[in-house]
């Protein structure tokens, strides 16, 4: 990590900022310290340079500089970037932000040359392409990290498409399921959070820079060269809009947010399924913790982290939706508390993604628990409403039949799986003969066989077509430009 100077910030006169020619006075020094961003916006250093040296090149090509200048510019950025990989740059609260340590940095490095980098150019686009590369950075990171926790989850339905256990509603048991058909659901969750990532990418098409301020320039600028050596499509088509906007940034905060949520619900039903009372579930001792009192406790930490920590993400992307609510166009300073927010909430998922995937990873199942559990009777009364419906009894009369035969259960402590087809006549003529056979947990799955249902042979369709989607998925994540 790149050092922080401790100097206190207000040493610098107004005449050396990079406004400084319209001021007399100097900045009070709480006015430096209030308003310095470089304890943050560091992150955006390797995009900084990146568009910096594409500016510098653009600005050759366009014979707005000499070439040998563009060259010193690179070449003094090139050595800055590698400084800031080798923990050898000392950022310095006193030069404001990234933008100005690192023209600073490079002033020191190869003189007056360095005066020509800001030619054309704001620190409003500046940023706004930083930004925008972060952005699509971040984009693909976070379809990378759902993809292996994706693959983890399809590894662990493999292992366990014979595992039964009861699927839940109101956290009250429902109907059985098979494991797999249960991790496959948040397969499934976990692709809609990789599309909506995807999707924000492609939208990242556009490069700001060029854009000025907030009026463009009068000088040549080969907008459409800067755009292509960064990576972009094309330059955005409306200055003040490129500078101004930070939607972009608010909807990876959403996607991200969303995704925390569906992380949270699988974290949530991970504590549960540990808990003493369940037994599910097991996380290894690398993903949990004990206390400090009692010697006995072995706690859900991570899960329980992960559940806390989507509640910042959420927090995190209300906080900038709250500041860009009442900005007018274009540029106003308000929109440096985006940052802060936005690189929380993107390490928060990516950290989380990464524990999530290894305590999965390492778990134990308690097979024999689930399929305990599995075991009541009536987690297959709707399997009965459904016989009197295949005998021609209209749905809502058959649910109200079978829900006297489980009161009747209930009251008499009688058990649902053994009545017989002279217990079950009484309540409805219409049960045929055999019908008390129905309530068995082999027949129930086998039956299941329509599209997304739990039979062995359609969760197994459903596990081999998710993991060569998933694969190739990765593949084109991987060699995204």
């Amino acid at each position: 990590m790149a050092k922080t100077k401790t100097n206190q910030p207000g040493s610098e006169s107004n005449s050396e900022k990079l406004w400084g020619g319209r001021f007399d006075g100097a900045t009070d020094p709480t006015v430096e310290r209030f308003s310095a961003s470089v304890h943050f916006d560091r992150a955006l250093a390797r995009y900084d340079i990146r568009g910096s040296i594409a500016h510098a090149q653009m600005l050759a090509a366009s014979d707005l500089i000499p070439n040998e200048d563009a060259e010193a510019l690179v070449a003094g950025l090139t050595s800055i970037q590698n400084q800031i990989d080798a923990d050898e740059f000392e950022f310095d609260p006193a030069l404001e932000d990234v933008h100005m340590n690192i023209e600073t940095r490079l002033h020191e490095q190869i003189g007056a040359v360095a005066g020509r980098l800001h030619t054309g150019r704001s620190r409003n686009d500046q940023v706004a392409t930083d930004l925008a590369l972060y952005l699509k950075d971040a984009c693909q990171a976070a379809q990378l990290g759902v993809l292996e926790l994706q693959l983890i989850l399809i590894e662990r339905a493999k292992e366990h498409i014979d595992t039964i256990l009861p699927g839940y509603t109101h956290l009250q048991r429902a109907q059985p399921v098979r494991l797999a058909h249960h991790w496959l659901a948040y397969v499934e969750l976990l692709s809609r959070d990789r599309q909506r990532f995807f999707d924000a990418r492609n939208r990242l098409s556009h490069c700001p820079l060029g854009a000025g301020a907030i009026a463009g320039s009068t000088l040549p600028l080969d907008r459409s060269h800067t755009a292509e050596a960064l990576g972009f499509t094309a330059p955005t088509r409306n200055s003040m809009d490129s500078v101004s906007s930070r939607d972009m940034a608010l909807e990876i905060m959403a996607d991200t947010a969303i995704c925390m949520i569906n992380l949270s619900r699988m974290a949530e039903e991970w504590v549960i399924w540990s808990s003493t009372e369940f037994s599910f579930m097991e996380l290894a001792d690398a993903y949990s913790t004990g206390s400090s009192l009692m010697p006995q406790k072995k706690n859900p930490d991570v899960p329980e982290l992960v559940r806390g920590k989507s509640g910042r993400t959420v927090g995190n992307l209300v906080s900038l939706l709250t500041t860009m609510k009442g900005l007018p166009l274009s540029y106003n300073r308000d929109m440096q508390e985006d940052k802060e927010p936005l690189f929380d909430s993107v390490s928060t998922l990516r950290d989380c993604l990464e524990v999530m995937s290894g305590a999965l990873a390492t778990a134990h199942i308690n097979v024999e628990r689930m399929a305990e559990a599995a075991q009541d009777p009536m987690l297959l009364a709707t399997d009965l409403a459904e016989a009197l419906v295949r005998e021609g009894v209209p749905f809502r009369e058959a649910h109200e039949v079978v829900g006297r035969i489980v009161a009747h259960c209930v009251k008499t402590g009688a058990d649902l799986q053994h009545l017989s087809h002279a217990d079950l006549s009484e309540f409805h003529s219409a049960f045929s003969s055999g019908a008390e056979t129905l309530l068995d947990l082999e027949r129930s799955f086998a039956e299941r066989t329509l599209v997304g249902g739990t039979a062995r042979e359609r969760v197994q369709q459903a596990i081999s077509e998710t993991e060569s989607e998933l694969i190739e998925a990765r593949k084109a994540v991987e060699d995204m430009a």
